[in-house]
């Protein structure tokens, strides 16, 4: 039997952190054959699988079943009912006669605020699922492409998460240093909260494209120079792995801008990201600011090879991509959305002398 500080998802933290979840945790069995959840049921927690297997399955549009996964003890799922709050989106059934500890959404999500290392670790292992459910499907591409888009729609996701892992990973690595003051771990614990919280966005932003719906903005008075520097800062570090340079062509003008601090953060993440890709052997990255009357112009241009005449028309639209051996085109998709969402416009060109000019438009507040 495998105890639960031994489980993937909490063996790197401490005793003590798992003190107060002992409590809440629910000792579930099932016999073989029988259904934890079904898909489409009330996504109320996660389980842990103590003894047993268990297997998870999806029903598609023509009422076929497919297995994602077979699990085993030590294993957890249920994860992203937590991470969204939305119905279940797969169907877990024991194959084996199964012991599962059962932890209800709330006090998961109460600890996870509390314990900054157990967010890294369950946005790293739902990374590496998602790696893997790319990987099975994308060999069942010529099934029809709807399985196709299945892959590609990993793929991306795999993709988006990359810098941030990255960042996480260098952080825990720097906050565990023996020489590491209090001042370090206190900064690499902030920078890993923020990364997390960027995840748990991106994360909210896919399955709202998946969705077709529209997400709630939640709007915030906001100056703009100072939040467009705390965002230059905050990502300089993923500057295409130190190939690229990163500079203010002009300064941002300071006038009051009404946002959603964390989804324009979205924004500005997947220009610089799709900037710095353009440009694998080095180059430079300018941002620059026109203001008008009405709106403050926010232009993004990069000295790659351009956006190519194929994919100009359809820059953003869904999983339009080329020549890109990494993501399928989705982030500019999201990222015209979410501008919309502000009342404000997004473009794409090629600039006179070479490289992309990406721009975005935002009203200012009067």
């Amino acid at each position: 039997m495998v105890r639960v500080e031994e489980s993937k998802l909490f063996s790197g933290i401490p005793v003590t952190d798992l003190a107060g979840l002992r409590d809440s945790i629910e000792l579930r069995h099932y016999t073989a054959g029988q259904v934890v959840f079904r898909q489409g049921d009330s996504g109320d927690g996660l389980y842990l699988i103590q003894e047993g297997t268990v297997a998870i399955s999806v029903r598609v549009n023509d009422g076929d079943k497919h297995t994602l996964s077979e699990l085993d003890a030590g294993d957890f799922f249920g994860e992203m009912a937590v991470v969204d709050n939305e119905p279940r989106s797969a169907t877990a059934t024991a194959n084996t006669d199964s012991q599962l500890c059962f932890i209800p959404s709330d006090k998961l999500l109460e600890m996870l605020q509390r314990v900054p290392t157990l967010a890294a670790t369950l946005t790293r292992e739902v990374s590496l699922r998602l790696r893997e459910f790319n990987r099975h499907y994308v060999q069942q591409v010529l099934e029809g492409e709807r399985m196709g888009l299945v892959g590609r729609f990993a793929g991306s996701i795999v993709h988006d998460f990359k810098n941030p892992l990255n960042i996480i990973g260098m952080a825990a690595d720097f906050a565990a240093m023996d020489d590491a003051s209090l001042d370090m771990r206190r900064t690499a614990r902030n920078r890993i909260r923020k990364q997390v919280d960027r995840l748990s966005t991106m994360i909210s932003e896919l399955l709202e494209f998946t969705r077709g719906s529209r997400g709630r903005v939640l709007f915030a008075e906001t100056p703009f120079d100072s939040y467009v520097r705390g965002v230059v800062d905050e990502l300089r570090p993923a500057n295409g792995e130190g190939r690229c340079t990163l500079e203010l062509e002009t300064e941002p003008p300071e006038v009051t801008v009404q946002v959603d601090p964390k989804r324009l953060f979205h924004v500005f993440s997947n220009l610089m990201n799709n900037a710095f890709d353009a440009m694998p052997d080095g180059g430079s990255l300018r941002i620059g600011f026109k203001q008008t009357d009405t709106h403050v112009l926010t232009e993004f241009r990069d000295t790659g090879v351009g956006i190519a005449p194929e994919i100009e028309a359809k820059m953003f639209d869904a999983f339009a991509t080329y020549g890109k051996s990494k993501g399928t085109g989705l982030g500019l998709s999201i990222c015209k959305r979410i501008v919309e969402d502000h009342q404000g416009t997004i473009r794409a060109s090629n600039h006179p002398e070479g490289g992309a000019v990406i721009a975005f438009s935002l009203p200012i507040l009067r």
